[in-house]
């Protein structure tokens, strides 16, 4: 069992929880997640780790309410428990694999938009902890719906913030803001790291090959099962199949598919999708959500 030590309303329909997970906490890495489980029924829901302390053995987790599994998540107060609690899973960000002298002699953005926000800031503040100081930019639909700017604003070397309607910072998308930077401003970067909706990431991308900077995403929002048993964060990266909770989550976002991402995850949530999923993916289909019939 997994106690729930602190929990926090970031904004409508976005909680913080602080989780006593002390063999997570000593093992994780930021860009990785965690599969939790409220009870013995409950569904497993994959988050990301939003941040860590090795010394109390907590993980802090962000989640945004779209369900029924979530929004009973949200009902859990300080004290209750998650029956599991399992991790790290997943790959961790490359920039932890680099040497702290190439980092240092990187230029970095970070590109968050909403939750996504969550997964920037632990790889934001390791890379502050290292001293090396990175550009981050942070989107939201509205003032109300910001998380995490004050922490973020601890480890950013710059933070600029974009909301759709105006009401906080730059009036307009985050990509105005990429393109304000380097065409208006003069930036350079050697890496952009964009997590976010699909949707935003997919035109982030888009702008950095354009502008020429190598990009990586992180596919969060696509996954369910988070082992690689459902298949349904499947995704074609450089005309290779992919799964987001085993293979990444963090690609190359020059080379994803988009547009086929986006539209397979609309067709797993119906039964007739999964079917036609099954039959134009043949051999490749993973089949392990049970649903389709593709494990059998």
């Amino acid at each position: 069992m997994y106690k729930i030590n602190v929990k926090e309303k970031l904004a409508d329909k976005i909680f913080l929880m602080v989780v006593e997970a002390p063999r997570v906490a000593r093992s994780c890495q930021p860009g990785q997640f965690v599969i939790v489980k409220m009870d013995e029924k409950g569904e497993r829901i994959p988050l990301t780790i939003c941040d860590y302390n090795r010394e109390t053995g907590e993980v802090t987790i962000v989640f945004q309410i779209v369900g029924a599994s979530t929004e009973r998540m949200a009902e859990l107060e300080v004290g209750d428990f998650f029956m599991d609690f399992v991790g790290p899973l997943g790959r961790a960000s490359e920039l932890v694999e680099e040497s702290v002298d190439s980092l240092k002699n990187k230029k970095i953005l970070f590109v968050a938009g909403g939750v996504g926000t969550a997964p920037v800031y632990p790889q934001v503040k390791w890379l502050h902890e290292q001293g090396v100081a990175a550009d981050v930019i942070v989107g939201a639909k509205t003032k109300d719906m910001l998380i995490l700017q004050k922490e973020m604003e601890e480890v950013a070397g710059n933070l600029y913030v974009a909301t759709d309607d105006g009401s906080f910072g730059f009036k307009g998308l985050v990509t105005e803001v990429v393109k304000n930077l380097v065409e208006n401003e003069g930036k350079t970067y050697d890496v952009c790291i964009a997590i976010g909706p699909m949707i935003m990431m997919k035109f982030v991308t888009i702008l950095t090959k354009e502008l020429n900077i190598p990009t990586v995403v992180s596919l969060n929002p696509i996954m369910v099962d988070g082992t690689g048993m459902c298949g349904a964060c499947r995704v074609t990266v450089g005309n290779e199949v992919k799964f987001a909770c085993v293979d990444g989550p963090e690609f190359d976002g020059h080379l994803v598919n988009f547009d086929e991402a986006m539209k397979r995850q609309q067709m797993y949530k119906t039964q007739e999708g999964r079917a036609i999923l099954k039959l134009q993916e043949g051999e490749t289909h993973h089949g392990g959500c049970g649903h389709c019939g593709g494990d059998e």
